[in-house]
């Protein structure tokens, strides 16, 4: 339920400033935000070189891979921006800390399609498991030998999920339906899954322990960095597969390689990497990528990477441009934005703005 209150902007037309505007989500983001007038896209990402590109702005717009640091939001105050609404559903790039003391709202867009991620998930699981992109590659170049490509059933296979959310909840029902045993775990669990599902909660070590396949699904924050280390690869089955569509700091990167260089690694499928910014959503065909640990994972055989696309879906783009116009929708008309970050008191927005106001008077 949106709370009323006074419309603090008190101005006619809310600006708007897109920061890291992709070519593919653009066309969903003029379509939303149709009648809004006063809204501006670049490609340049958020950092704390392109700061005052938001100067004379109320709202700003980003990504995952901006930089909404404690400095950052320190400098976005002072060009007077009020409100970001990020089109993730992951904030582990904004400092919420920072921002709900200065008065500054941010929301996020948590549910804007978990089908495309969970669906992601799957993806890398079978292109690894059946060596697609090996086929592929083979054929054409008109070498039709079956000799490198034997996979595995999914059939009776144990998964572990890790962080049973609205993403893992979907990969439940997913892999359910290709008869696979299910571990999860999750601080809440969800009795409907285990009822409906046969899924079993599980600590962290038992699931690393018994699983053939590991999807990790779960938010980036001090408690989940490096939540998958050299400690718990040890644990894990010869062979095992591991998955991640989540955010690229829920694992040890090195610890990963390592595992992977000795076999107890079977497979990795990623579509984040923890070192991304900066170079995932940029084409680096002709220039050289000097990061040692990511010029490893792309000359491994057993590792398939997608550039941060799990949400890249028509649906998914669509439900992010609606979702953030209606935080903005919200911000103009005085009202508690849902899904916001840091349910900041308007009562103290307010007060920093007239403060605002009084000393440029």
């Amino acid at each position: 339920m949106k709370r009323k209150c006074q419309n603090f902007l008190n101005i006619e037309t809310v600006k708007t400033l897109f920061y890291s505007t992709k070519d593919f989500e653009q066309p969903f983001l003029e379509a939303a935000g149709g009648r809004h007038k006063d809204v501006s896209f670049i490609r340049e990402a958020l950092s704390i070189q392109t700061v005052n590109k938001a100067k004379g702005f109320d709202v700003i717009s980003i990504f995952a891979g901006d930089d909404a640091s404690s400095n950052v939001i320190a400098e976005l105050y002072q060009t007077g921006v009020r409100f970001i609404a990020i089109r993730a559903a992951g904030y582990d790039n904004v400092d919420i800390k920072k921002a709900r003391e200065l008065g500054i709202a941010v929301a996020n867009a948590p549910a804007y399609s978990p089908y495309a991620i969970a669906e992601h998930a799957v993806t890398l699981m079978l292109a690894l498991n059946r060596k697609i992109t090996t086929a592929d590659n083979q054929v054409h170049h008109q070498n039709f030998t079956v000799s490198n490509l034997v996979g595995f059933d999914l059939n009776r296979k144990i998964v572990g999920i890790i962080g049973v959310g609205k993403i893992g909840s979907i990969l439940v029902k997913i892999m359910h339906g290709f008869g696979c045993r299910l571990l999860g775990y999750d601080v809440r669990q969800n009795k409907e899954l285990n009822e409906e599902y046969k899924l079993e909660y599980v600590d962290l070590g038992a699931l690393c322990r018994e699983a053939d396949i590991i999807s990790i699904h779960t938010s980036l924050t001090p408690h989940t960095k490096y939540m998958l280390n050299s400690k718990l690869v040890n644990l894990m089955k010869q062979g095992v597969m591991i998955i991640n569509t989540s955010r690229g700091g829920c694992v040890n990167t090195a610890d990963i390689i390592a595992g992977l260089e000795n076999g107890h690694i079977g497979y990795y499928g990623a579509d984040v990497y923890e070192n991304e910014r900066g170079v995932f959503f940029y084409d680096y065909s002709d220039k050289e990528i000097r990061d040692p640990m990511l010029k490893k994972l792309l000359s491994l055989p057993n590792v398939l990477l997608t550039p941060h696309q799990a949400f890249a879906t028509q649906e998914a783009l669509f439900n992010i441009a609606e979702a953030t116009f209606d935080h903005i929708d919200c911000w103009e008309n005085g009202q508690d934005s849902e899904n916001e970050l840091t349910r900041a008191s308007y009562e103290i927005v307010l007060q920093h703005q007239q403060l605002c106001n009084t000393s440029k008077n």
